[in-house]
């Protein structure tokens, strides 16, 4: 469902992204996990369209993002760290003018709007300005819009940003079911605890790379890590384990 395929990101003589061929089929919920700069953020916006690749290809279903965009953008929705919506629309307004954008309206719409915001609890908020709503209800409406044409796949950068203890596990939930169901999921996340329980398969990113991919287990196999934690693998393969044994001395010395 989701192909890279050499991706690759410059800024001048920085390497954002460094070829990044990746597979996520149908029916996966897939981990994009590294430390921060790693260029997990910059890939998921190659793949939402919103950045372009100095090499490579992105295919959402077949269709290419940057050679038939509307095809492919038809089957996605982006959720981004940050909830970006327009303060002076009303909830609902602002759902039914994301469904407008995919050519959806009328009363499936309608429908639609109405069951997303019951299941994150902003129906009680549907006809008050955004400008008012809170960060976590932002976060909750910019996942609805994400969801209100009923994409194939989804890409979230940091899902659980801004979210209380209840929506968090609503969202795991929907995930879940979302996969159940022939979606794709591709997150990016800082919380290794969260993918560990949730995704399927991961890849990890260091320096613009993928230095490890596949299932937890995969990944202990051919790192050699025995029963290894997915914490562990995670400092192993990024640099992190000198960065906790540097604390540990300097914390032995106290």
């Amino acid at each position: 469902m989701i192909r890279l395929e050499n991706l690759t990101k410059l800024y001048g003589s920085f390497v954002a992204v460094d070829d990044i061929t990746l597979h996520v089929p149908r029916g996966v919920l897939y981990g994009c996990l590294g430390p921060n700069g790693a260029g997990k953020t910059t890939t998921l916006r190659m793949i939402a369209g919103i950045l372009r690749p100095s090499q490579g290809r992105v295919l959402l279903g077949g269709d290419d993002v940057q050679k038939n965009p509307l095809a492919a953008k038809m089957r996605l929705g982006f959720i981004p760290d940050r909830p970006f919506v327009y303060d002076k629309l009303t909830g609902a307004e602002f759902l039914r003018f994301v469904a407008g954008l995919y050519g959806q309206q009328g009363d499936v719409v309608e429908r639609r709007v109405a069951e997303l915001l019951e299941v994150f609890e902003l129906t009680s908020w549907k006809d008050e300005l955004i400008e008012a709503y809170s960060h976590g209800m932002r976060q909750k409406l910019i996942i609805s819009s994400a969801l209100i044409h009923r994409p194939d796949c989804i890409v979230v950068d940091e899902p659980m940003v801004g979210l209380d203890p209840k929506a968090a596990r609503l969202l795991k939930d929907i995930f879940r079911q979302f996969v159940h169901r022939g979606g794709t999921v591709l997150m990016s996340t800082h919380t290794l605890e969260v993918a560990e329980a949730m995704c399927d398969q991961i890849a990890i990113i260091q320096h613009g790379k993928i230095v490890a991919a596949g299932t937890v287990g995969d990944v202990r196999r051919q790192h050699q890590a025995g029963d290894a934690s997915l914490e562990e693998l995670f400092l192993k393969l990024t640099g992190g384990a000198q960065v906790r044994e540097l604390i540990e001395v300097l914390g032995g010395g106290a």
